[in-house]
């Protein structure tokens, strides 16, 4: 996932939110307020948490879904003999220092042509990568497929485990060849990431692993779309192995997209009504994983960032809404869900009539910031260097 992945659904200076009241989504076009910032210190105590939310009965059907869980989503994860790490694309430092410089060299004058812009969506991909601590521990705290101990033999922690030394890979390449292209400030980007880090996240699932598996399939899928389009970028900018970097990290993210959105399609089949209100909570509003990413000086930096992903089509509104399509159409097909209650249903209605909603949205909200005057912002990562938003 980065939970992957990873941009705000923004057009700035504007703020899309495809959420709303109980009548449905919504859309608020307004001058951005400063929010809180990431320094953890600056928050009010939080309440204390809740120990439970999920009765008996929904607990013991994620106990009945182990066996299930070994034989369908454990294969799903490749053997560590069988997986690309990250030196497979950098320069080699076994080489004699001479080799090792060229192919250093070789690296910078791919990068070199590149525009700052892009640097901007690369680091910010790299940065909700390696959050990865953030999402361990949530996904840890989840009831009934949380790993208890560390080292728990459950299928659910096995998967966690696994999923996450996969993810990880992604942020170790990533961060290396930002290193070595010499093009980004990473002191900034390591500080961006220890906020971060120290932030945290709250993504609305709690320990709730209905919501949490909902929220995961939406997500592996966005990152999944950033990084082939990031990937796009650098081969059209003359950086064919930054590319592929790209699109290798990309077809991980789609492997555990299916996972994630296997397990939800069982629980349809096995709880129909708790699935789709979880699918109804968690589509009401996606928080992505980095909106309290914070540099130490820009506190809207991650609507920033998320501008210029818009900007570049890395990651866009039209593709938020070709997920909810994906998902709520073609692969869960929420609408065939039979055996619901009446709440069920009214979430299943609610559900069903998200995308076409939020694509008028989407087309207001262009053409709102269509008339709106060109920006620019200072970022950071990139030596504070002004990029168009």
């Amino acid at each position: 996932m980065a939970l992957q992945h990873p941009t705000t659904l923004l057009n700035n200076p504007l703020i899309f939110t495809p959420h709303g009241g109980r009548s449905g989504p919504g859309i608020n076009l307004r001058r951005q307020p400063l929010p809180i910032s990431a320094v953890a210190a600056a928050r009010p105590p939080p309440p204390l948490p809740q120990t439970s939310t999920l009765p008996p009965e929904k607990i013991e059907i994620f106990k009945s879904l182990e066996g299930w869980a070994t034989q369908q989503v454990l294969p799903l994860l490749k053997p560590v003999e069988n997986c690309w790490q990250p030196q497979d694309f950098l320069p080699d430092p076994s080489q004699p220092l001479d080799a090792f410089m060229e192919q250093v060299r070789g690296l910078r004058k791919r990068t070199a042509d590149l525009p700052d812009d892009y640097f901007v969506v690369l680091v910010g991909d790299l940065i909700t990568e390696d959050a990865l601590p953030t999402y361990e521990s949530m996904i840890n705290r989840l009831e009934g497929t949380g790993d208890v101990d560390g080292a728990s033999p459950s299928p659910w922690a096995t998967w966690t485990r696994g999923w996450t030394a996969e993810e990880n890979r992604h942020g170790d390449l990533l961060r290396t060849y930002l290193y070595l292209s010499g093009r980004v400030d990473m002191r900034m980007v390591e500080k961006t990431l220890q906020y971060l880090i120290g932030a945290g996240m709250d993504t609305g699932f709690k320990n709730d692993p209905y919501k949490f598996f909902v929220y995961a399939s939406f997500q592996e899928r966005a990152t999944a779309i950033s990084h082939g389009n990031t990937g796009g970028l650098a081969k059209s900018g003359g950086d064919p192995i930054l590319a592929r970097i790209c699109g290798t990290i990309a077809a991980d993210e789609k492997r555990h997209e299916a996972a994630y959105c296997l397990i939800v399609e069982k629980l349809l089949e096995l709880d129909p009504t708790t699935t789709m209100l979880a699918i109804a909570k968690m589509m009401r509003k996606i928080t992505m994983p980095g909106h309290l990413m914070y540099d130490g000086h820009e506190p809207r930096l991650f609507d920033r960032y998320s501008a210029v992903a818009q900007r570049l089509k890395v990651y866009t509104v039209s593709d938020y809404a070709d997920i909810l399509e994906f998902l709520i159409r073609k692969r869960w097909r929420l609408e065939a869900v039979e055996e619901l209650t009446a709440e069920g249903r009214s979430a299943q209605e609610f559900v069903c009539g998200l995308v076409p909603r939020i694509r008028k949205l989407q087309e207001r909200a262009e053409e709102q910031a269509r008339k709106m005057k060109p920006l620019s912002a200072n970022f950071s990562w990139i030596f504070n260097k002004p990029v168009s938003i």
